[in-house]
């Protein structure tokens, strides 16, 4: 059996993990020159310091009852994170809030433009529509 003490070590350094995935993100955030950048800086350690943290909290509560809710709330942070800064970073693309200097493929550009010059015909949409 494991003691204590081992449980309460590995409970602290993954608290101490976490948060300093957490305040990297929020540096990123801060310290990032442009919306792409900052939006991968939110997404990418935010999801794995959340898991950090809630393993941690899981390990120092050590009940089963709390595994669920705690399961939950990182499946939901990995769900919406993601989700939500492709979201701020697409409509951020589109309202032409990024330094295209630093992009080094521009996959959407093709796509944008065909709809802007669609839109300003007045015909459809998307290709393919009637």
């Amino acid at each position: 059996m494991i003691p204590d003490s081992w449980i309460t070590a590995a409970a602290s350094v993954l608290m101490v993990l976490g948060s300093l995935l957490s305040l990297t993100a929020a540096l990123g955030l801060l310290r990032f020159p442009d919306l792409m950048t900052r939006m991968h800086s939110a997404a990418k350690p935010q999801v794995l310091g959340t898991l950090m943290l809630l393993t941690a909290v899981g390990l120092q509560m050590r009940s089963w009852a709390l595994v669920p809710l705690l399961l939950f709330a990182w499946i939901f942070q990995l769900l919406t994170v993601p989700v939500s800064a492709h979201m701020v970073g697409r409509a951020g693309y589109r309202t032409k809030h990024l330094d295209e200097a630093r992009l080094t493929v521009d996959e959407l550009g093709d796509v944008v433009d065909r709809l802007e010059h669609a839109r300003r015909e007045g015909g459809p949409g998307r290709s393919g529509e009637a």
